[in-house]
């Protein structure tokens, strides 16, 4: 019972996105980066991943004939989902007209619009991300202020990004992003998806990334550690005392902090990279 003494409203039946995909012509566009997920107990799994989303509130990137979209509402989320292509507009209306006041469809461009304006705080992202615009978002809602407008980010990747997100330092995957999303934030892959869940399927095997933000390092200013990242990965085959030695106080940094200047950039944990920032974010 819901308070007030009244049954919860079920959810609607709805057609095969296979046939709302047929009816409405959405072949997906390899321009936009489509790639189309139709299996709906995979895509339940999905929206299951930020945890209970009754009464919570939910912005989707990308959300093309509504399938995430709808795994979304029937869990009970308040949605608002910002989509590029027009010919999917029509297919999420009749989608917000089975769902009175649960969705909201924006058609716009994902890297244009400002989302705490469309949907308040503590928001959870959650999106079958277009291949081309991925990372991009990414790095732009990891670069937020902190802690951000969101609650947490549940995201489809390419399987090489998302191993690149939660990489631990050592190995070949690991590198700026890494450290851009594990500095303040907990990384972690929920899911693997294989390439023939997709229609068209892609030529790539695809994963489910999970992140919330964590407490900020003190005294750590992000374009301070965006700089000292690029001088070092931009040359992680050279040793720090080399891929440092532009970045004004890095070496001194390197001898304050007993931090071995032979080292390469892929052997320097988040944490290092972290107090080494902290000490330049001095200046």
């Amino acid at each position: 019972m819901t308070e007030g003494g009244t049954e919860p409203r079920p959810a609607p039946s709805l057609p095969p996105l296979r046939e709302v995909i047929a009816r409405h012509g959405l072949a997906a566009s390899k321009a936009l980066g489509q790639n189309f997920l139709l299996d709906e107990q995979l895509l339940a799994r999905i929206a299951a991943i930020p945890g209970p989303l009754a009464g919570e509130r939910v912005f989707e990137v990308g959300p093309g004939p509504g399938g995430l979209t709808r795994a979304a509402l029937r869990a009970g989320a308040k949605v608002t989902a910002v989509e590029r292509d027009a010919r999917c507009i029509p297919a999420l209306e009749e989608l917000a007209a089975a769902f009175p006041d649960q969705l909201t469809v924006i058609e716009g461009d994902a890297m244009k619009v400002d989302p705490p304006a469309l949907t308040g705080e503590g928001v959870h992202i959650l999106a079958n991300l277009p291949y081309n615009v991925g990372t991009p978002l990414l790095v732009g809602w990891l670069s937020a202020r902190w802690k951000p407008w969101w609650a947490s980010l549940t995201l489809m990747f390419q399987q090489e990004v998302a191993e690149r997100i939660v990489a631990p330092v050592g190995t070949s995957h690991y590198g700026r992003l890494a450290v851009l999303a594990q500095w303040r934030a907990e990384a972690r892959i929920a899911m693997k998806v294989h390439r023939s869940a997709f229609t068209p399927p892609p030529k790539v095997m695809s994963a489910v990334v999970h992140i919330v933000p964590a407490e900020e390092p003190e005294g750590v200013r992000l374009p301070v550690l965006e700089r000292l990242t690029a001088a070092a990965f931009g040359q992680r085959r050279k040793m720090l005392r080399q891929s440092l030695k532009g970045v004004p106080g890095a070496l001194e940094a390197l001898e304050e902090l007993g931090i071995d200047p032979q080292r390469r950039a892929e052997t320097v944990p988040v944490s290092d990279y972290v107090a080494l920032a902290r000490l330049l974010s001095r200046g």
